[in-house]
């Protein structure tokens, strides 16, 4: 059996788009609706975890007020 490859942000994204649109069409039944629902749900828990680690991630470069620089969490900048 082939291992599942890891769907890239953008990918991911497509395809709750993807989701979004078919149930907007109003075509599917009701189960096949819950189901694209709970798919759509994971997608997107998944996106906002990955978001969420980008953040973490980001840092700005600040002068200090003796002229130097530092690197500060992008959160902690005032």
């Amino acid at each position: 059996m082939a291992a599942k490859k890891k769907l890239t942000f953008e990918e991911r994204l497509s395809q709750v788009e993807a989701l979004v649109t078919g149930m907007e069409a109003g075509a599917l039944s009701l189960e096949e609706a819950l189901k694209q629902y709970e798919e759509g749900m994971a997608a997107l828990a998944a996106l906002e975890k990955e978001l969420s680690a980008a953040r973490q991630k980001l840092t700005v470069l600040r002068c200090t007020a003796d002229g130097t620089e530092e690197e500060v969490p992008l959160e902690v900048q005032e």
